[in-house]
């Protein structure tokens, strides 16, 4: 195997390795739905951070996961990340939100110190309320 197609194939296990961390983190984001339903606990209007730092509409409800708003789990059970680019258009406007894959690991490689387990994460926003 030449080292093009080593690469490549590192390339598509990660990839794999990804997909499948994203399906287990996406059962985790749907029973915290049900869960939080359950509880009584209503999702809110989402407003996300434009990279300039305003903030700004989003057309979704949801319930935030970090202290910061930056990640919340859409009443539609998908996950977001709630800083988008954007400028003066979308400030009037507001935004439309696309979920992204969900991690296991909120955080996973940032800098401000709130990272960790997707499931703690669930966890601490249902004890919240």
């Amino acid at each position: 195997m030449s080292r093009a197609e080593e690469a490549a194939r590192r390339v598509e296990l990660a990839a794999l390795k990804d997909q499948a961390e994203s399906r287990e983190a996406q059962q985790l984001l749907d029973t915290f739905v049900v869960e939080a339903r359950s509880r009584g606990i209503e999702p809110e209007p989402l407003r996300a951070t434009l990279m300039d730092g305003h903030g700004v509409k989003t057309d979704k409800l949801g319930w935030y996961l970090r202290k910061n708003k930056s990640v919340a789990v859409g009443d539609d059970g998908a996950y977001y990340v709630l800083t988008v680019p954007g400028g003066l258009r979308e400030r009037l406007r507001g935004v439309r939100l696309t979920p992204s894959p969900p991690p296991l690991e909120v955080g996973r490689g940032g800098r401000d110190g709130e990272t960790g387990d997707l499931a703690e994460f669930l966890r601490k926003r249902l004890e919240a309320g």
